[in-house]
């Protein structure tokens, strides 16, 4: 068991972040490796009493110096008793978090402003443990902590979530796991640093302005976003993306493989998204502009175009589907 003189808990203001007790946090998260996935042992996890636990002790003294000034025999024997169980308490409350691995699943990318969800799965290697709580470093007391428990040899997931507020990739804060297990007289805790960020795109303009005019593919006639032609020339291989109405339910029962209808004005149409068409996003500057690029990939998505994107110093040739949208805005979430 580690037991250290003096660990703070989470700072209650902003000054006392940059004071003594802030430095002195972040020298003693530094002496912890960044990892997604974080092993819990005698090295790692720390214990000291709570409040409860020094006003028990306490009490004990208390009936310890009454029991030798009165020659009280059964207050001898419910003192060691009291104190036994205290010592053992020790044990359970440091052997509850003793043996878990916790890891960190990647999130999923969000807007900025959005909550992500970050989820941690919890393995037991032994006996069921019970109340363990979950919560980030730097939001003391906060409802939204995350407590559960992990069963026999079994796995667990907790979650919590992070609101990023710009685009781009963003650090999961330090993580701190307890427990106060099972009589709530000592806190064992451990301190984790996750490695993976959270990506986050621009946040969508709202409301979505109107798609720019699409262009003629190569070897294709010219057509306005708005057509939605729906002569069927013909069929190809589904692709991803692809809405429900648009595959051909007979011909994939018969040849046992999804194909999609094509349309002449599918076929012969190509949007492209452009930095220089956001110009009333300008007075926004650039972050405006790709919140307007942002919006229009995901109406352009919605409707099922096939659509590029063009950035100062980048050209994404057009397609369409999730991986092709996902593409794109990361690239936007990430442009500089």
């Amino acid at each position: 068991m580690v037991w250290p003189k003096d660990v703070p808990s989470a700072p209650r203001s902003g000054s006392a972040q940059t004071g003594l007790r802030g430095r002195f946090r972040h020298w003693w998260l530094a002496r912890h490796p960044v990892t997604d996935t974080w092993t819990l042992n005698q090295h790692n996890i720390y214990i000291l009493p709570t409040r409860g636990g020094w006003a028990f002790g306490l009490t004990l003294l208390v009936m310890l110096v009454s029991s030798i000034n009165y020659q009280l025999n059964l207050g001898y024997v419910l003192t060691f008793l009291l104190a036994g169980s205290g010592l053992v308490s020790i044990h359970l409350t440091h052997g509850t978090l003793r043996g878990l691995t916790l890891h960190l699943r990647p999130a999923t990318p969000v807007f900025a402003g959005e909550p992500a969800l970050l989820e941690v799965v919890m393995s037991n290697p032994g006996g069921a443990r019970h109340g363990i709580g979950l919560r980030f470093q730097e939001r003391p007391h906060d409802p939204r902590d995350a407590w559960c428990d992990v069963p026999e040899q079994g796995q667990a997931s907790a979650s919590l979530s992070m609101v990023p507020t710009s685009r781009g990739w963003h650090p999961v804060p330090a993580l701190l796991v307890e427990t106060r297990f099972p009589f709530g007289l000592f806190r064992a805790w451990t301190h984790w640093r996750p490695a993976s960020p959270v990506l986050a795109y621009p946040r969508p303009e709202q409301p979505t302005p109107p798609l720019p005019l699409a262009q003629s593919a190569p070897g294709g006639a010219p057509q306005a976003r708005q057509g939605q032609g729906s002569e069927l020339d013909g069929v190809r291989a589904w692709r991803r993306g692809d809405g429900l109405r648009q595959v051909v339910w007979k011909k994939a029962a018969r040849s046992g493989q999804l194909v999609s209808r094509e349309t002449t004005a599918e076929s012969s149409r190509e949007l492209w998204l452009e930095w220089q068409a956001t110009q009333g996003a300008h007075s926004a500057g650039a972050e405006g502009r790709l919140s307007r690029l942002t919006a229009w990939v995901l109406a352009a998505e919605q409707q099922g175009l096939v659509y590029g994107l063009r950035l100062p110093s980048q050209q994404f040739a057009p397609d369409r589907g999730d991986a092709h949208q996902r593409r794109l805005l990361r690239e936007l979430a990430l442009w500089h």
